[in-house]
């Protein structure tokens, strides 16, 4: 495919997904979406990719500002919402669990982390995007906000299941049902934040965690943990430890078991087969 408003590049394991139309501060359009799904399709389905980290072009001076305001006057013009993607846009994640197989829910059925750097403002689909990722660093002095409010739509694309799961029901009905703005430094306090860093350090400190988890962390392992994690938010207790032991019988027999054990007694990195 053809990237005109995003960026991909593997290096060493790692994958970074770039939000690209720096004139328009990185906003969401139908096009970016295709071509962002088609991008996490591409490095799901690469066996040497084992994290995937997603930013906005920093001559964009944002994450992503949102839905491109040309979008939100097409909705008023038609009377109607058009994601402005076509029938035939990538399925990334989709035939893991047909509770993920929606967009940006998606995320969950993508087998490797997902880390979000947020290098300059988030508000609308770009809270979204981070909300669904695995894991989120932010730089001092980036804001966000739901923005739904002042359109007069409804929270978007699942931000009312997943914002409380992420920083609990007081903080997730303020930023929903105020849609005010709120700053790098309430996200990190509400617990929406993994890492709050120096805008010249977020690119470092994000690549330096993905490194260690593309490292230290069996892709088998990094794959099934976090399927689980998604999985067991609709399961009881009991469920989530028998499914787990389930697990544990199938992956005990994977190469990658053994050499973890291998490489630890003999106090080396691991060279993992995925």
């Amino acid at each position: 495919m053809e990237l005109k408003t995003t960026r991909y590049e593997v290096a060493d394991g790692i994958a970074v997904a770039t939000l690209s139309r720096p004139k328009r501060r990185n906003a969401w359009t139908g096009r970016m979406h295709t071509e962002y799904r088609w991008i996490l399709q591409q490095a799901d389905a690469d066996r040497d990719v084992r994290v995937i980290v997603v930013t906005g072009d920093p001559e964009g001076q944002a994450f992503c500002a949102g839905a491109d305001l040309g979008a939100l006057e097409g909705h008023s013009e038609k009377g109607r919402y058009d994601p402005g993607t076509a029938e035939d846009i990538a399925t990334p994640g989709f035939g893991v669990d047909e509770r993920f197989d929606a967009a940006f829910a998606y995320h969950f059925g993508i087998g490797k982390p997902v880390i979000a750097a947020i290098n300059g403002p988030a508000a609308g689909i770009g809270l979204v995007l981070a909300a669904f990722a695995d894991l989120r660093f932010a730089a001092k002095g980036a804001k966000f906000t739901a923005a739904h409010g002042r359109f007069n739509f409804p929270a978007e694309f699942g931000l009312s299941w997943v914002l409380p799961r992420i920083v609990g029901l007081t903080h997730a009905n303020d930023i929903l049902l105020s849609s005010r703005v709120f700053t790098a430094h309430e996200a990190d306090r509400m617990g929406f934040l993994n890492e709050l860093v120096e805008p010249e350090e977020l690119m470092p400190a994000v690549m330096d965690y993905a490194r260690k988890l593309a490292d230290s962390v069996a892709p088998g392992s990094a794959r099934e943990t976090k399927r689980q994690v998604y999985r067991d938010l609709h399961r009881d207790a009991a469920s989530a430890v028998n499914e787990a032991e389930r697990l544990l019988e199938i992956m005990i027999k994977d190469p990658d078991y053994k050499e973890g054990v291998k490489a630890w007694m003999e106090k080396r990195a691991a060279a993992w087969s995925g």
